[in-house]
């Protein structure tokens, strides 16, 4: 025989087959059971120990994998989803891992039976499509503006969270902040942007009950001199700045030679006329409130002082864009420009009050505020940050609604729904495609059992009697009570799921569980040989830089 061939450097590992598919479902499935018992409202909470020691409690999905350091790639991927499902939906995290995982898990079977994965994967996108035409049939339109149905929606988004608890506080808090900031597009579209225009402000101490949604803004910062200015203003005109209210210095270094001493007093003087020309420019309009983004000079703040403006300094900068959406005020860049129109006036108070050891800054009681802050109070950090967490998923279905205001059964009923409709097709598709179709099919239920499991009911007893009221794809709202394990009607309790989570979830479920089964093939053991001969001659170029820049100061 001949010598055998090394084609791949014997530092590399290579695995292929249908190793690898084993694998990547094993790694799946591991990822998929870390999180599958805090599905639903009686699940349980995760501890996890970040890098830098401190705690994270939490069931959300995301927050949980976005701290677990994986080894294995097909894992990695699978945390991605979760990801995606955050960033997209902001809901549903945990549904879409447990989902996925469930595929790759009856795909397992037919890859031992050596059918093609190419062939799995087709049956999957053949469900998945007509999966999305079983939710839009079920799917049932919604009242943006009947609060009522609104809190529902909310609610059973949050009962699968820790703060079920407090009823309707954080439901309440988030459909109030998305309202809010909600801003209509035209064609009745309307867009709300979380991130930029809804600030959660935690503060510790108080009881959860006194958390609050502001008509206005607040932040942590208080009056230049607490002793001169008000502290309290009723129907505040606000100008906001980002300029420095101090004097210029020169771009770049200038020097100055002086030979008469009086030459000294002059360019000091100049400098405080050019601060007090500043303050005469923004004086004019009579402000109440100065917000500036930048420094102000302890000169501008005796100016300011004096004429009974209260003033504010180094505000960030995305603060100052919610203060200016809330009270319809502009940003000015240069006093010079200020105009009558950039005056803000539509705040009903300022006031400075110390919560807590901190001094915050209201602006409330907006006439119609396009921004707000969500203060939130409780006893200790960690609650603090889950419930931050929380608000979030709740915040994000709201804007799902008035986005796309469908919705479908909670409590697993719309999965139980899928599956048995897809289960009356199978039976109308030719060719081998027909079992890994029907075992996706089966893959829906995984949700509902899921549901029955950290219930702690009979699991199969329940699912039996689930799949019975289902069979003929009639009585789509039967499903699970997840609080009693009971088989009610979803319509009665309501419990609901929004249309955008659920169709985004079978769709990023489906799809990486396809991408994951047509792995044939890991080879790891990336080369690091070419990354250590770059090294040693960075330095010296570094110092020949260094070099040019001495001869360049003038003589």
């Amino acid at each position: 025989m001949h010598a055998p061939v090394l084609v791949l450097k014997d530092t590399l590992k290579r695995e292929s087959g249908s190793k690898v598919q084993h694998a990547n479902i094993q790694a799946s499935k591991a990822v998929a059971d870390i999180i599958r018992t805090t599905l639903g409202p009686r699940s349980m909470l995760k501890m996890l120990l970040d890098a830098s020691g401190g705690i994270v409690v939490t069931n959300d999905g995301n927050a949980i994998l976005r701290e677990l350091d994986v080894a294995h790639p097909a894992a990695k991927s699978m945390i991605e989803l979760s990801r995606t499902q955050d960033e997209e939906v902001g809901d549903g995290t945990t549904s879409v891992i447990v989902l996925a995982g469930e595929m790759l898990h009856v795909a397992e079977a037919f890859i031992d039976k050596k059918y093609h994965p190419t062939v799995i994967c087709r049956a999957y996108g053949k469900a998945l499509e007509d999966a999305v035409a079983v939710l839009d049939k079920i799917a049932m339109t919604v009242d943006v503006n009947d609060h009522a149905t609104m809190l529902g929606l909310v609610k059973s988004c949050i009962g699968t969270k820790f703060t079920s608890q407090f009823g309707d506080l954080i439901a309440d808090l988030a459909i109030d902040a998305t309202t809010t900031a909600g801003v209509d597009v035209g064609q009745g579209l309307r867009e709300v942007d979380i991130k930029k225009y809804i600030k959660v402000e935690k503060v510790p101490g108080g009881q959860l009950e006194d958390s609050k949604v502001l008509k206005g803004v607040m932040f942590n910062k208080d009056v230049v001199a607490p002793g001169k200015m008000k502290r309290k203003i009723l129907n505040p005109r606000i100008m906001l700045l980002d300029c420095p209210l101090e004097y210029k210095k020169g771009e770049n270094q200038t020097n100055a030679e002086l030979l008469r001493e009086e030459d000294w007093s002059v360019l000091l003087k100049m400098e405080e006329e050019y601060i007090e020309n500043l303050c005469a420019q923004i004086l004019k309009f009579k402000p109440d409130l100065v917000i500036t983004e930048k420094g102000l000079s302890d000169l501008a703040c005796h100016y300011f002082s004096k004429a009974g403006v209260s003033a504010i300094r180094r505000l960030r900068k995305t603060d100052n864009n919610r203060i200016a959406r809330a009270c319809g005020a502009v940003i000015v860049n240069r006093p010079d420009e200020l105009q009558e129109s950039d005056i803000g006036t539509g705040a009903g108070l300022f006031e400075v009050r110390k919560i807590g050891d901190e001094y915050f800054a209201f602006i409330v009681e907006c006439k119609d505020p396009k921004a707000c802050t969500v203060l939130l109070r409780g006893a200790s950090k960690d609650l603090l940050n889950e419930v931050e967490r929380n608000l979030q998923d709740a915040m994000a279905v709201a804007r799902n609604i008035i986005k796309n205001p469908k919705l479908v059964p909670g409590g697993g009923a719309t999965e139980l729904t899928v599956s048995a409709m897809l289960k009356q097709k199978s039976s109308s598709i030719e060719g081998v495609e027909k079992w890994p179709y029907e075992a996706a099919a089966m893959a829906f239920e995984a949700i509902p059992r899921t549901l029955a499991q950290n219930c702690g009911v009979n699991v199969i007893r329940i699912m039996t009697a689930l799949q019975g009221k289902h069979a003929n794809g009639e009585n789509a709202w039967i499903g699970i009570d997840g609080n009693t394990g009971e088989i009610t009607d979803m319509k009665e309790r309501k419990i609901w799921d929004s249309y955008t989570v659920k169709a985004q979830a079978f769709k990023t479920a489906i799809e990486a569980a396809c991408m994951l089964l047509r792995i044939d093939d890991i080879v790891s053991g990336i080369k690091k040989k070419q990354a250590g001969a770059g090294g040693p001659s960075k330095p010296t170029i570094e110092e020949e830089g260094n070099a040019d820049n001495e001869n360049m100061i003038p003589e």
